[in-house]
Protein backbone atom coordinates (compact mmCIF):
# COMPACT_ATOMS: atom_id res chain seq x y z
CA UNK A 1 0.00 0.00 0.00
CA UNK A 2 1.10 3.59 -0.65
CA UNK A 3 2.00 5.45 2.25
CA UNK A 4 2.34 9.06 2.85
CA UNK A 5 4.00 10.26 5.60
CA UNK A 6 4.36 13.50 7.83
CA UNK A 7 6.08 15.10 10.22
CA UNK A 8 4.41 16.57 13.24
CA UNK A 9 6.33 20.01 14.49
CA UNK A 10 5.19 19.99 18.28
CA UNK A 11 7.30 16.34 19.14
CA UNK A 12 9.95 14.65 18.00
CA UNK A 13 9.32 10.95 16.49
CA UNK A 14 5.43 11.95 15.68
CA UNK A 15 4.49 10.88 12.69
CA UNK A 16 1.17 10.83 10.63
CA UNK A 17 0.79 8.12 7.47
CA UNK A 18 -2.04 9.09 5.54
CA UNK A 19 -3.21 6.32 2.66
CA UNK A 20 -3.74 9.38 0.36
CA UNK A 21 -1.32 12.13 0.25
CA UNK A 22 -2.55 15.27 1.39
CA UNK A 23 -6.16 14.09 2.48
CA UNK A 24 -6.30 14.60 6.43
CA UNK A 25 -9.89 14.63 6.36
CA UNK A 26 -10.69 11.04 8.15
CA UNK A 27 -8.70 12.90 10.80
CA UNK A 28 -10.51 14.10 13.37
CA UNK A 29 -10.57 17.31 14.17
CA UNK A 30 -9.31 16.93 17.72
CA UNK A 31 -6.19 15.04 16.26
CA UNK A 32 -5.51 16.90 13.64
CA UNK A 33 -5.17 20.00 15.76
CA UNK A 34 -2.88 18.55 18.06
CA UNK A 35 -0.42 17.71 15.30
CA UNK A 36 0.84 21.40 14.77
CA UNK A 37 2.26 21.73 11.85
CA UNK A 38 2.90 18.79 9.37
CA UNK A 39 5.59 18.83 7.01
CA UNK A 40 5.54 15.74 4.22
CA UNK A 41 8.53 13.15 5.00
CA UNK A 42 8.26 10.93 2.65
CA UNK A 43 6.78 8.09 0.17
CA UNK A 44 6.47 4.38 1.11
CA UNK A 45 5.38 1.24 0.02
CA UNK A 46 4.19 -0.71 3.12
CA UNK A 47 3.37 -4.17 2.73
CA UNK A 48 2.86 -7.05 4.99
CA UNK A 49 5.96 -8.24 5.52
CA UNK A 50 7.79 -4.89 5.47
CA UNK A 51 9.40 -4.35 8.71
CA UNK A 52 9.09 -0.60 9.90
CA UNK A 53 11.51 0.65 12.49
CA UNK A 54 9.04 1.76 15.46
CA UNK A 55 5.67 0.46 14.20
CA UNK A 56 3.75 -2.56 13.82
CA UNK A 57 3.21 -3.22 10.41
CA UNK A 58 0.35 -5.13 10.66
CA UNK A 59 -1.19 -2.00 12.98
CA UNK A 60 -0.53 0.34 10.36
CA UNK A 61 -1.90 -1.39 7.05
CA UNK A 62 -5.20 -1.92 9.58
CA UNK A 63 -5.77 1.65 10.12
CA UNK A 64 -4.71 2.84 7.09
CA UNK A 65 -7.33 0.96 5.70
CA UNK A 66 -9.68 1.19 8.06
CA UNK A 67 -9.65 4.93 9.31
CA UNK A 68 -7.28 6.12 6.22
CA UNK A 69 -4.63 7.04 8.85
CA UNK A 70 -1.92 6.12 11.73
CA UNK A 71 -0.36 7.95 13.52
CA UNK A 72 3.18 7.21 15.00
CA UNK A 73 3.33 8.74 18.74
CA UNK A 74 6.42 9.40 20.65
CA UNK A 75 7.89 7.17 22.82
CA UNK A 76 5.01 5.28 25.06
CA UNK A 77 2.43 7.88 24.51
CA UNK A 78 -1.16 6.41 23.26
CA UNK A 79 -3.71 8.23 21.20
CA UNK A 80 -5.79 7.52 24.17
CA UNK A 81 -3.72 10.05 26.67
CA UNK A 82 -3.83 12.31 24.10
CA UNK A 83 -7.14 12.31 23.29
CA UNK A 84 -7.66 12.55 27.19
CA UNK A 85 -5.16 15.75 27.17
CA UNK A 86 -8.00 17.07 24.56
CA UNK A 87 -11.03 16.43 26.30
CA UNK A 88 -9.58 18.07 29.65
CA UNK A 89 -8.22 21.01 28.04
CA UNK A 90 -11.44 21.91 26.01
CA UNK A 91 -13.36 21.46 29.93
CA UNK A 92 -10.98 24.61 31.05
CA UNK A 93 -12.15 26.57 27.89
Amino acid sequence: MKTFIYRCNLKPDMYIYLAEEDVFDNVPKEIFNSLGIVEFCMELEITPDRKLAREDTKTVLNNLKEHGFHIQLPGNESIETIMARIAENKKHE
